[in-house]
């Protein structure tokens, strides 16, 4: 049921994947990472954020979900309050983390971010990434939750007109989730979220998992 779904739906919300004693160890490995920004990136090659991208492809509550053989590519920690606040549009998360960059006419949408290069992912890679966000603290209905609009994920890249159309169609969705839980998504899925005006700090660590094997001679940045 749970993987029918996330296939029609494009997400699912999963309680319980990760214990509070194991939410309190993230948040000490975390201390001091973040500055004063809203977050960190480039988390993946940690010694324990590997564990951790390890402990969810292994677990059963997320079989169904995340496909055999995918891999880790990106851990990104992301915390949202009232002091640290921000708004995000309606968007698909398109761009990947890659090693070099390359001239293809099949690739666009280059950046440079914190010395790593990202692109715009090919269509048939889009469709098999999976996000994994893992609240480390509760995330209520005024703590700046994700917005998403089911079924979304599988109309393939929409541009910004169309998204505003689909979502006036179709509705959206808030996903409050307490702590340990998985917010699991396709990142086609079109999705925002509001600032803060909760108590929580929003605390999450936001997984990326794709297919081991990029094409155009396109490698993963890092991937365990």
């Amino acid at each position: 049921m749970l993987a029918e779904a996330f296939a029609r739906d494009g997400f699912a919300l999963v309680p319980g994947v990760l214990a509070a004693d194991g939410c309190a160890s993230v948040l000490a490995e975390l201390q001091g990472r973040t500055g004063q920004g809203p977050g960190a990136r480039h988390l993946l090659t940690l010694p324990w954020c590997e564990r951790m991208a390890g402990q969810l492809r292994a677990a059963q509550l997320l079989a169904d979900l995340i496909p055999q053989g995918h891999l880790a590519v990106q851990c990104t920690y992301f915390e949202k309050s009232r002091d640290t606040n921000w708004l995000v549009a309606l968007h698909q998360d398109l761009a990947i983390p890659v090693q070099r960059k390359l001239e293809h006419p099949a690739l666009k949408g280059w950046a440079l971010k914190d010395a790593t290069h990202f692109v715009q992912a090919p269509p048939q890679v889009l469709e098999q990434l999976v996000a994994v966000r893992v609240h480390l603290e509760d995330c209520g209905p005024d703590d700046g939750p994700l917005r998403v609009v089911p079924g979304s994920h599988a109309m393939g890249v929409i541009d910004s007109a169309a998204a505003l159309q689909l979502r006036d169609e179709r509705g959206e969705l808030a996903c409050p989730a307490a702590q340990g839980a998985a917010l699991v998504m396709r990142p086609l899925l079109l999705h925002a979220s509001s600032k803060a005006s909760g108590s929580s700090r929003r605390r999450v660590l936001h997984f990326l998992f794709g297919p081991a094997q990029l094409p155009y001679g396109l490698a993963w940045a890092a991937a365990v």
